[in-house]
């Protein structure tokens, strides 16, 4: 298997080589990954927003933006400038400490999840061995705080927002967690990496939707429902709630809730990637590639190809399901509260379970085929 490029061994021995000390040059690494992964979810974000509105409009038969930038590449930033300087609103009645502090408890979780999103080999900030197990729990914190905005905000439609969210994220994190566990068991390990690794050697073949397709739509579904995206826009429905627990939030702290849905969906999608389809594996064994075209594994400039693409293949593996997802909102009517519940209570529960217990016997039974 290609062990890919350690870039923070590489960094930090070439900062040594320079006559740095390694303290320093481990201090000097430190801040840039987490500078590299706020920046690359906020490109992802823009990138989201304006092929919202493309798509979109190409559903709709539609131009869309078109004048701001070349082929209206600019309007995300226009929307990203207008809201840094929109003024922020306080309710008079609202608790002013909880108000303020919802949009950080619902935007801080989605930002740290991407620690373990892994885009290659090494190519991840954190290769921690529970790195699902962590993405689960700091998902488990943003209902909190989606009921503390809908609370704090002193407006019934605010507080009904809160409370559907906070219903919706509790119903459907059950089947997300179920699906993952499958996926786990199938694995041996609840690290990223080793799950992609898992997936790799055979190609498309050997990708675990094939092996766990209940699992994969179970997966998609309940991402998103906690993304919040139609069919599941209970909770901000602007024809029953207004904009819901966003009702009364402007300026940057409703930046921090327009951004956390964002990044969250990229983020699904590219953590169904990573699960599902491969990660950064080719649909084609890199290894037979390499061996068309003649060039040993241990080459350095294949090394760095493979880096390149591997990163390429996660993202556009994401995006193709962000794709997904936007059509789906001009082609799925919005369910009724009772019906979203019903579907996540007495559907995805009950075959999430049959799912994992299907997989345990099916483990046991073929032990090769699902990673024994």
């Amino acid at each position: 298997m290609n062990p890919g490029i350690d870039l923070q061994g590489t960094f930090i021995k070439s900062l040594i080589d320079l006559g740095l000390p390694t303290g320093t040059a481990k201090a000097i690494w430190m801040p840039l990954p987490m500078i590299l992964m706020v920046i690359g979810a906020t490109v992802g974000v823009l990138t989201c927003v304006w092929l919202e509105r493309k798509i979109s409009a190409a559903a709709q038969q539609r131009i869309g933006p078109e004048y701001i930038g070349p082929l209206g590449l600019l309007a995300p930033v226009a929307d990203g400038i207008k809201l840094v300087f929109k003024e922020d609103i306080v309710p008079a009645q609202s608790d002013a400490f909880l108000f303020t502090l919802g949009p950080i408890l619902v935007v801080l979780p989605v930002f740290l999840s991407y620690l373990i999103l892994p885009f290659g080999q090494n190519l991840v900030i954190t290769n921690i061995g529970m790195g699902v197990f962590l993405w689960i729990a700091l998902s488990s914190i943003q209902p909190i705080g989606l009921l503390m905005a809908g609370y704090a905000s002193n407006n019934k439609y605010s507080l009904l927002g809160g409370l559907r969210a906070a219903a919706q994220s509790i119903s459907y994190e059950i089947p997300l967690a179920l699906a993952v566990l499958a996926i786990v068991m199938m694995s041996n390990s609840l690290s990223t990496i080793d799950i992609v690794n898992q997936q790799s050697g055979y190609g498309i073949l050997g990708w675990n939707v094939w092996r766990q397709p209940a699992g994969f739509i179970i997966f998609w579904i309940a991402a998103l429902a906690e993304c919040e995206r139609m069919p599941f826009d209970l909770p901000e429905a602007e024809e029953e709630l207004v904009a819901g627990y966003q009702t009364e939030y402007s300026g940057m702290k409703f930046a921090l809730f327009y951004l956390s849905s964002y990044v969250n969906l990229v983020l699904s999608a590219l953590l169904v990637s990573i699960l599902y389809l491969g990660g950064w594996d080719f649909p084609i064994p890199i290894h037979l590639l390499g061996d068309w075209l003649g060039v040993s594994e241990t080459n350095p400039v294949l090394q760095v190809v493979t880096a390149s693409l591997g990163i390429t293949m996660t993202v556009l593996k994401a995006y193709f399901l962000v794709f997904i997802a936007i059509l789906l909102r001009w082609t799925v009517p919005r369910v009724r509260i009772d019906q979203l519940l019903d579907l996540g209570w007495k559907f995805l529960l009950p075959i999430g379970l049959v799912n994992l217990l299907l997989t345990a016997a099916l483990k046991l039974a073929f032990p090769v085929a699902f990673g024994g």
